[in-house]
């Protein structure tokens, strides 16, 4: 005599539960799998050293002696720095041309590289090329574009009657607009590329609809073009605002922050203070402001965003 054996609706339930959590914990291992190295490596090389700049902030060390606790002083001496304020003033006025520059001229890049044009190909690696070339240079190839005496620069302006043109690097008021259009070339091939991805999801029943509607050319990059390129337009535009502000390489080899202090900007007064003068006290409360600065910036730029997509 054979008896049938039934599972309760309880036993059949709480074995079904117990199958979804081994396969959450198994989708979730399999995440942290993928994601685990590049967190270790963030947690080494940015999380770790961020805490031991704010920790060395409070402290005077010069890396050969034991760190001497001085509370709040390091952030004092910067109020009182001129060289801080000096610093600040020109990483803002780099970043308001860089920022605005690049990404006008990058975004027209793209638009134009978007079309069916002959050789398109070739034009955007051309455009791309110098944001691989070596930035050293990059830096070294437009010092002697824009030297005052003896650069092509400067002799197409003689020849068009300009009798005296800018002194670039070597003028105070010169010197940061010369480092601003060098970035500026340097860097908007890159970003065509990112706006060039996001043309590529721009649906062309769009712009057909707005050609029905009869649309001209510039309603349609202004209604459909840039609506749809909103989220493009958001990572290009935190993304210029935290490498602006970060400046140090370029200025480093072009100007080395001079003439006087016409070019020093927040990065190279973190690195004189500390590498060259070895006060990373001082050096680590400067890059505490900085990131402070790239921080409330970039919580500003999301909650705009935020707000424009309501």
């Amino acid at each position: 005599m054979s008896s049938a054996v039934t599972k309760s609706p309880r036993t059949g339930s709480a074995a079904h539960g117990a199958a979804a959590r081994r396969r959450r914990r198994r989708v979730t291992l399999i995440g942290w799998s993928f994601i685990l190295p590049n967190f270790l490596g963030f947690a080494a090389l940015t999380l770790v050293p961020i805490i031991g700049a704010f920790a060395i902030s409070f402290t005077d060390w010069d890396s050969y002696s034991s760190p001497n606790w001085v509370g709040f002083a390091n952030f004092r001496r910067m109020w009182d720095d001129d060289n801080f304020w000096a610093a600040l003033q020109n990483t803002c006025y780099y970043a308001a041309g860089h920022i605005p520059l690049t990404l006008g001229a990058s975004l027209g890049l793209a638009v134009l590289l978007n079309q069916k044009l002959r050789g398109v190909r070739i034009l955007r690696t051309a455009f791309f090329f110098p944001y691989v070339t070596s930035l050293v240079a990059v830096a070294v190839v437009w010092n002697m574009l824009l030297s005052p005496e003896t650069g092509p620069v400067n002799q197409f302006l003689h020849s068009i009657g300009i009798a005296h043109p800018p002194g670039w690097t070597s003028s105070q008021d010169w010197a940061m607009p010369a480092l601003i259009m060098t970035s500026v070339w340097r860097d908007m091939g890159y970003y065509m590329v990112l706006f060039l991805a996001g043309l590529q999801t721009v649906p062309a029943e769009l712009y057909e609809a707005a050609r029905v509607d009869g649309a001209g050319p510039w309603k349609r990059f202004w209604h459909v073009t840039l609506p749809c390129l909103r989220p493009t337009t958001f990572f290009v535009l935190v993304m210029l605002t935290v490498s602006s502000f970060k400046i140090f390489d370029l200025v480093q080899v072009m100007t080395e922050g001079g003439p006087g202090r016409s070019t020093l900007v927040l990065s190279q007064l973190i690195f004189r203070e500390g590498i060259t003068q070895g006060r990373f006290g001082y050096s680590s409360a400067v890059s505490l402001a900085l990131f402070l600065i790239c921080l409330v910036v970039t919580a500003v730029q999301f909650q705009w965003q935020r707000r424009s997509e309501r």
